[in-house]
């Protein structure tokens, strides 16, 4: 009897599913280090830290007035710090940022009193000089190819001369003469340097212009052609320009956004004051400087954002502010600023190269 065996008929079968391969370059970064990727998380960090260790160390930190001069510091140094930051992505920095803002200042002031206008023309004809301070700097910049570092602190030191000298020959003396009667002046103290009241604490304007050009700057930096000018020419030049970004443009017009920013303070310090002393303003540039790189900006450009420098600047304000709440010898400033500027120099070393790791 002959056996016949039957096969039985195959039958496809898809098979199991399984995790998907990666070949590494199409993988996923986990949410923690595109978190980190951003220049401005970890100064958030830094500033909600600062700021907790005051709340205990100073409790008058924890009154609504106190809060009020906190953010008032930080505007007048947050102002400053968003030009200056954009400037840095767009891979320069300007050293004449501080003493501008008192050339500023000293031009409306000397040019209203002295000639008997009102004080308006004075601002103006300083706006249009603090524009005209960054175009040259950025215009014998582009000229010349020679490095920020040394265009902006031959200006540093130009202006320095004449905030003095021009003074000192205009008033017989160190500061201006007091404007405070003279007319508009009422009008632009409104503008630079009001007060207004929340919640019965008195809050100064300048933190209202400081957020609403933080909210600009980023507008600028993230929705629109120019914004990406910046970290194009910030990232590298003549692939910028071989691209078709106008790199001359854009760089000019960034030491301009500085000067305007110049102009702004300038304005604030008069019309709070009422006069100006020349001497002021050396040093600040530093603050500046120091702000935007605590929020994240890297002075080699090409990375940064308007967000960073924004807590930066708190930070700046908190512990200038705390330390003087806490009881504290205010000689330490100095101290607390370097460990936060070296922190925070580190601390974007170690997010970028987390972040780019694979």
């Amino acid at each position: 009897m002959s056996m016949t065996q039957q096969a039985a008929p195959a039958v496809d079968t898809p098979p199991a599913p399984g995790p998907k391969q990666s070949d590494g370059r199409t993988r996923q970064r986990p949410m923690a280090l595109r978190l980190l990727a951003r220049p401005e998380v970890g100064v958030f960090l830094g500033a909600v830290a600062v700021l907790v260790f005051f709340l205990f160390a100073a409790p008058p930190v924890r009154d609504g007035s106190s809060m009020a001069n906190i953010l008032y510091q930080s505007s007048t140094i947050g102002i400053m710090a968003l030009p200056v930051a954009l400037l840095m992505i767009g891979g320069e920095f300007d050293l004449s940022a501080g003493v501008a803002v008192v050339t500023s200042a000293l031009t409306a002031s000397m040019l209203s009193y002295q000639l008997t206008m009102n004080v308006w023309v004075g601002v103006i004809v300083a706006l249009l000089v603090s524009l005209a301070i960054g175009a040259f700097n950025g215009w014998l910049l582009v000229k010349t190819g020679l490095p920020s570092f040394l265009v902006t602190l031959g200006t540093f030191l130009i202006l320095q001369g004449v905030n003095l000298a021009v003074t000192k020959l205009v008033t017989g003396n160190v500061a201006t003469d007091d404007i405070s009667d003279m007319d508009g002046f009422t009008q632009a103290q409104k503008l630079f340097a009001s007060t207004f009241t929340v919640g019965g604490v008195n809050v100064k304007i300048t933190v209202v212009w400081w957020l609403v050009f933080a909210a600009l700057a980023t507008w600028v930096l993230l929705r629109t052609k120019y914004g990406n000018w910046i970290f194009a020419v910030g990232g590298n030049k003549h692939s910028a320009r071989a691209v078709g970004v106008p790199v001359t443009f854009t760089k000019i017009s960034l030491f301009m956004l500085v000067g305007f920013g110049a102009w702004f303070v300038g304005m604030h310090q008069l019309f709070s004051f009422n006069t100006v002393q020349s001497g002021e303003g050396v040093g600040q540039e530093l603050i500046y400087i120091a702000a935007a790189v605590i929020g994240g900006c890297l002075l080699t450009g090409g990375y940064g954002s308007a967000i960073g420098p924004v807590f930066g600047a708190f930070m700046f304000g908190m512990v200038q502010q705390g330390i003087v709440y806490a009881g504290w010898n205010p000689d330490w400033f100095k101290a607390f600023l370097g460990v936060m500027l070296l922190g925070a120099v580190l601390i974007n070393l170690w997010v970028q190269r987390t972040a780019t790791r694979r």
